[in-house]
């Protein structure tokens, strides 16, 4: 995700200094007190800075037939402003419903989808590549828990509530927000376990609803006990925790707070707040190098452990191929991620691959520059952009290259010609 978002200074750029960078990490962390739901993060992430123009601009990208856009407006939730967010289908006719937290329950305009169909939806798009590959991750994991509960496998789970467009679009805003505020881990509080019992498509279904159990069971998730009989943790808020998360405060320097709305009014504020801000640590002698040789996998499989890896902290992920025993053709895949990442990292490694075991190099430091995307306005359209910042000044622009190609075949022109309109104005701003 991208460092601070800060317009580069006029002059020339600097040469890297040749010591171990130091990079501060910006963090995040979900007080989950009245749980979590898809737009109670989602709220949380507009009022932490995500300006909802750049969220319903993203949103669009997805080409979904019911063309939603979120608003966004300020509550009370007791003594505390909240942000509550609403999707809104043909910007024109806002849904209704009575839910405590973000609908996955008796939705009122819900939509089957099934696993393939959200994820041909989000490749489809013009999202960011990071953007894209958190939320597959999120739904990759819902589907794991669904098909655990439902004794399915993940291909044949159809998605009712969670398949709606409010829930897609909590997800996918997810992502986008993250990205866009530069979160590079995100951490979160113990959750309320509640009892009770809540109306789904599949019936009346004890509380909490069992993917959300499943969810929080896989990802040992800390729960308190809860004298609420009403959902406060949905499946949606669950898999986002899940799939993204570090069950534990971290030690921090706040620099901003974001409150999100739920819907249910209780005796309490029924809000979750996010917390953002800097850790102290070390890039330099704090990443590790984890590899593995795989020769006996469906290749169909790396896309999605890609895809895990990525929204589980790694900061690249790369796959080359090898030749190894018997003259098998082989794939090597690496993974550079941060020290304190590397259990997580190398247990999904172990779990959703043939491998039967993996190692570790460590790696002494790194020098990193600075980036962070930019939207470029051209004659063609616009494209985003990924800036490269060297002591704040630009030293080198990447446009996404899909969205390039997207635009130079419906507007006829060569896409180098796209390609150099996005780089000139991203220089100009």
């Amino acid at each position: 995700m991208n460092p601070s978002r800060h317009e580069p200074h006029p002059g020339r750029p600097q040469i890297a200094s040749a010591v171990p960078y130091s990079l501060t990490m910006k963090i995040a962390y979900c007080d989950c007190f009245s749980g979590i739901s898809g737009d109670m993060f989602l709220g949380a992430l507009v009022d932490a800075g995500l300006p909802i123009d750049v969220l319903n601009a993203q949103i669009a990208r997805l080409n979904m037939p019911e063309h939603p856009c979120v608003r966004v407006s300020t509550v009370m939730k007791g003594a505390l402003r909240a942000a509550f967010v609403e999707v809104v289908e043909d910007h024109d006719h806002a849904h209704d419903h009575d839910h405590a937290h973000d609908h996955h329950h008796d939705h009122s305009h819900s939509h089957s989808r099934n696993l393939s169909d959200i994820a041909q939806l989000i490749q489809a798009s013009d999202l960011s590549e990071r953007a894209r590959q958190t939320s597959l991750a999120i739904f990759g994991r819902l589907a794991e828990a669904e098909a655990g509960v439902h004794g399915t496998s993940i291909d044949d789970v159809h998605f009712h509530e969670v398949g709606a467009v409010d829930s897609i679009v909590d997800i996918v805003g997810a992502a986008i927000g993250l990205e866009y505020l530069g979160i590079d881990r995100l951490f979160a509080s113990a959750l309320p376990m509640v009892s009770g019992q809540v109306n789904t498509q599949h019936g009346v279904l004890p509380l909490p609803a069992p993917a959300t159990l499943a969810l929080l069971a896989s990802a040992r998730a800390p729960v308190v006990p809860s004298e609420a009989r009403v959902e406060l943790v949905t499946p949606t808020g669950a898999a986002i925790l899940a799939t993204l998360a570090t069950f534990e405060q971290p030690a921090m320097s706040i620099t901003k707070t974001g409150i999100g709305a739920g819907r249910r009014d209780l005796p309490w504020p029924n809000v979750m707040r996010l917390i953002l801000g800097e850790s102290g640590a070390q890039t330099g002698g704090g990443l590790v190098q984890i590899e593995t040789n795989i020769d006996d996998m469906n290749p169909q499989v790396f896309g999605f452990v890609m895809n895990r890896l990525f929204a589980a902290g790694a900061l690249d992920v790369f796959f080359a191929p090898i030749h190894m025993k018997k003259d098998r053709p082989g794939i090597l895949l690496g993974v550079i991620a941060r020290r304190a990442d590397e259990p997580t990292l190398a247990r999904i490694l172990l779990e959703e691959t043939s491998t039967l075991g993996v190692r570790v190099l460590p790696i002494e430091h790194r020098h990193e520059a600075q980036r962070e995307m930019r939207l470029a306005q051209t004659e063609y359209g616009e494209v985003p952009v990924k800036v490269k910042l060297l002591d704040g000044e630009m030293a080198g622009a990447s446009p996404e290259y899909d969205v390039c190609a997207r635009l130079a075949s419906e507007k006829g022109v060569p896409v180098r010609r796209v390609i150099e309109a996005a780089l000139a104005a991203c220089r100009l701003t």
